[in-house]
């Protein structure tokens, strides 16, 4: 077993910043004494990639210096490989990332010192993670924040445009899609619960935050065994524009045409010809049917102690 860290540097993160403060970072991780040895991505998912690598030589520890994107791929790496004891493994996070909302439920900084500090104390705790399988490709995903189905994967189809505006991307990609964007009809099942009607979107969420710091799903629990669902069947642009700040401290789940539910297993059928978009941690998956189930505590995380 290599009792040394392993760093995953996404370059591109935050519009090149991750490439900017690595030699800063590079050397406050010598001064904090740690060892280890790192690499850049080179390309869209190479991550999962080096992950897998560095898992078969012997690495139990990594460092993940980017956004929620790169997050989701390491994380994707990690449970791709079915021969490791996972439960062994621990990731620590320097975020630099257009949203960074993954870390907000941790309140992990983005001073990278202090994310550092934090890394080096080695306090853990063991997350959900939740696996969609798309049924058509029959391919399974794997995400450790929040997934959707509906307007919000819409919108991660067209933010790549606005990645310049930071954690306003969303925001901005968000209101341009409200005009263009139609609603498809739905069938969701859960528990004794089906859901058949055109929809707005679908939240599945595991953490508190999402799409640069919003925070539409109402009793997120890391570590509670369930999904903390958002069904929002038809709200119009009148209704989202008067809400917004209810969409970053969370009242929109209060909304009269939100609908909150708790679950660990939902099955989604799409009953329309619209192509519809489906998102995991801010991150194109695919479209049409798939499943959603939970891994309690599948995965070890670095974060700071309470």
């Amino acid at each position: 077993m290599i009792d040394k860290w392993f760093v995953i540097i996404n370059p591109t993160s935050g519009n090149g910043t991750s490439k900017k403060q690595w030699p800063l970072i590079f050397n406050e991780l010598k001064n904090q004494q740690f060892e280890f040895e790192f690499s850049f991505t080179e390309y869209e998912k190479h991550s999962i990639k080096l992950i897998q690598k560095t898992i078969n030589e012997g690495f139990k520890k990594f460092i993940c210096i980017g956004g929620d994107g790169t997050l989701h791929n390491i994380v994707n790496g990690i449970l791709s490989l079915n021969s490791i004891n996972i439960s062994e493994i621990k990731i620590g996070i320097i975020p630099i990332g257009t949203g960074n909302d993954w870390v907000k439920t941790y309140h992990i900084p983005k001073d990278y010192k202090k994310a550092i500090e934090i890394i080096k104390n080695k306090y853990s705790v063991k997350q959900d993670i939740g696996k969609i399988t798309l049924e058509t490709l029959k391919t399974t995903i794997y995400f450790n924040n929040l997934a959707g189905i509906g307007f919000d994967g819409y919108v991660v189809n067209k933010v790549h445009n606005y990645k310049n505006l930071g954690f306003l991307a969303y925001l901005t990609g968000a209101l341009v899609s409200l005009t263009s964007y139609k609603k498809p009809l739905l069938e969701i099942s859960f528990d004794n619960t089906i859901i058949k009607s055109k929809t707005l979107m679908l939240l599945i969420g595991l953490c508190k935050f999402s799409g640069g710091g919003m925070q539409l799903t109402k009793n997120a629990n890391p570590a509670d065994g369930l999904f903390d669902i958002s069904f929002i069947k038809n709200i119009s642009l009148f209704n989202i524009l008067g809400n917004l700040p209810g969409l970053f401290n969370g009242k929109i789940t209060n909304h009269k045409l939100v609908t909150n539910y708790k679950t660990s297993y939902l099955k989604i059928k799409v009953l329309d010809t619209i192509e519809t978009y489906i998102q995991a941690d801010g991150e194109l998956i695919g479209s049409g049917d798939f499943t959603v189930s939970i891994l309690p505590k599948a995965l070890t995380f670095i974060v700071p102690k309470k």
